[in-house]
């Protein structure tokens, strides 16, 4: 009792304070009640400084707060890399379809000029299969990804085993089918 009076006395010599930071009544109560006799409680009276002028950097070592690791400290995860992957691979797709609009647009020729041109080219055929591999295999890991993002949304495959064996299917199955197209 002795320490909630303490406390209290604390607190109150502090009132003016705590209502100008719109603190309010009830963390007074919350405080009263909750502190103990071997827990002591003290206010420091912290002066605003104006950090409006400093970059975030600048006011986060001014306020000696440190850097999170976030991406350093963790250990890759196959489910972490295929949702990067998935969003990697559908910023190419809207690559490809952006470059295949201003193609259709701009150039006065049409697409079997262009092929033309490709075959004048005379690339090899290995050449020509990595450049088939490298455009069908956004489409098809997107594509297959999709379809594991539509039986998540309907409660399928949702504990850990089964996400990562559908992980591994996805990656599996669109690699095949990328080599698949490529020999076409």
């Amino acid at each position: 009792m002795a320490m909630a009076l303490n406390f209290g006395r604390i607190l109150s010599s502090r009132t003016p304070l705590l209502f100008k930071l719109n603190v309010g009544q009830n963390l007074y109560q919350n405080a009263l009640f909750t502190t103990s006799a071997n827990k002591c409680v003290q206010l420091k009276i912290v002066k605003p400084t104006n950090h409006d002028n400093l970059s975030y950097e600048e006011k986060n070592s001014l306020l000696k707060r440190e850097q999170s690791p976030h991406l350093t400290i963790y250990k890759p995860q196959l489910t972490s890399m295929i949702s990067i992957s998935h969003r990697i691979s559908g910023l190419a797709l809207t690559g490809f379809a952006a470059c295949l609009c201003i193609g259709a647009v701009l150039p006065p020729n049409d697409i079997s000029y262009w092929l033309t041109a490709i075959e004048g080219m005379q690339l090899n055929a290995a050449t020509l299969a990595f450049i088939k591999f490298y455009l069908a295999l956004p489409v098809t890991f997107h594509t297959l990804n999709g379809v594991r993002h539509l039986f998540w949304d309907n409660g399928k495959f949702l504990n850990l085993n089964e996400v990562y064996k559908t992980g591994y299917t996805v990656l599996g199955l669109s690699v095949v089918s990328a080599l698949i197209l490529a020999a076409m």
